[in-house]
């Protein structure tokens, strides 16, 4: 729920600023990293947007896998979870290079 207020509290900062009344059409970028759970946003979503900017705005969510790199081999490989070691030489070191990202992409507002 936290979240779905985070999110409306994004929109309802650039509604005003943008001087409009409502929003029409929110894209999120969401990682699989990032520790939001997916069904959680959906059920808290409804409540979070009653009677504010959002509501009855279309979200449109791109979801976005985790994908790290090595820190003593270089390889590139996906990543499930943070714990996950490199599958080619089972080091643990490594640079997440997507997959952490939580970010309203845009707005179209009214």
């Amino acid at each position: 729920m936290s979240i779905a207020l985070g999110i409306v509290k994004i929109a309802e900062d650039e509604v005003k600023k943008a001087e409009a009344s409502k929003v029409e059409l929110i894209e999120l970028l969401i990682g699989d990293l990032s520790g939001v759970e997916r069904e959680a946003l959906d059920f808290a979503w409804p409540m979070a947007v009653k009677e504010t900017v959002l509501e009855g705005a279309k979200r449109k969510t791109e979801y976005r896998s985790g994908i790290a790199r090595c820190s003593d081999c270089e390889n590139e490989f996906e990543l499930k979870s943070l714990l996950d070691g490199c599958p080619i030489c089972k080091s643990y070191f490594k640079d997440v290079l997507q997959g952490k990202e939580l970010k309203v992409i845009a707005l179209e507002v009214i």
